[in-house]
Formats: C-alpha cells, sequence, structure tokens
C-alpha cells in the first residue's frame, strides 16, 4: 500500500494555534538566554598595504633586535599585508640590513646582520 500527498495542510485556527505556540517558546528563549543573539562582534582592523620606510634607522634597529625575519614577523609587528612584508624584506636586504638564511618559492627566512 503507497500513500502519496505527503502531510495535510493545516485549517486555519490550527495554524493559528500553532503559530501561537511558537511565539510563546521564542519569547521565553530569548528572555531565559538574556538577549544573546549570536557571538559577540569582533573589531575589524585596517591593514596598510605601505609597508614602512626601509632606509628609516629607528625601524632597522628594531628589525636588528628580531632574532628570526620571517614575512609574517614583519607582517603583524608593522600592521601591513604579507605582500608589503616580503617587500621590505626584499628592500633590507638590498640595502644589507638582513640577510637571506633559507627560503622556497613560498616563504624566505632572513637574519640581520651585525
Amino acid at each position: 500500500m503507497i500513500f502519496m500527498g505527503g502531510k495535510k495542510k493545516l485549517g486555519l485556527k490550527q495554524m493559528e494555534r500553532q503559530q501561537g505556540k511558537e511565539d510563546e517558546a521564542k519569547a521565553a528563549k530569548e528572555k531565559k538566554e538574556g538577549k544573546k543573539a549570536g557571538p559577540p562582534e569582533k573589531k575589524r582592523t585596517t591593514i596598510n598595504v605601505i609597508p614602512p620606510d626601509a632606509k628609516n634607522d629607528k625601524i632597522v634597529a628594531e628589525i636588528k633586535k628580531m632574532p628570526v625575519l620571517t614575512p609574517y614577523a614583519v607582517s603583524t609587528k608593522y600592521n601591513v599585508r604579507m605582500s608589503a612584508a616580503k617587500e621590505f624584506l626584499r628592500q633590507l636586504e638590498q640595502n644589507g640590513a638582513v640577510q637571506l638564511v633559507s627560503g622556497s618559492h613560498s616563504i624566505k627566512i632572513y637574519k640581520p646582520c651585525a
């Protein structure tokens, strides 16, 4: 025996009762939770595209204090994008402030020159 057609539609009075129960349950839940709608909102910070100046003595002195230099370390310290940090490290290498230790096509590791 095969039944077709699915669930029957509710009458107007039944729909009204069902919606009233759902509204009461929703109101009780919100009252119980204390208006918690979702996760707390995070503040978005803007990330600079322009790298720090590679010729600035103060910045170069800070860089020389770091034991190992990676694009991620520079990016987080100066709040710049990874591409800007990579370019900054290339400029420092050309100036002679840092030396390439190891690297692949994706990441390069530098150390400060004494």
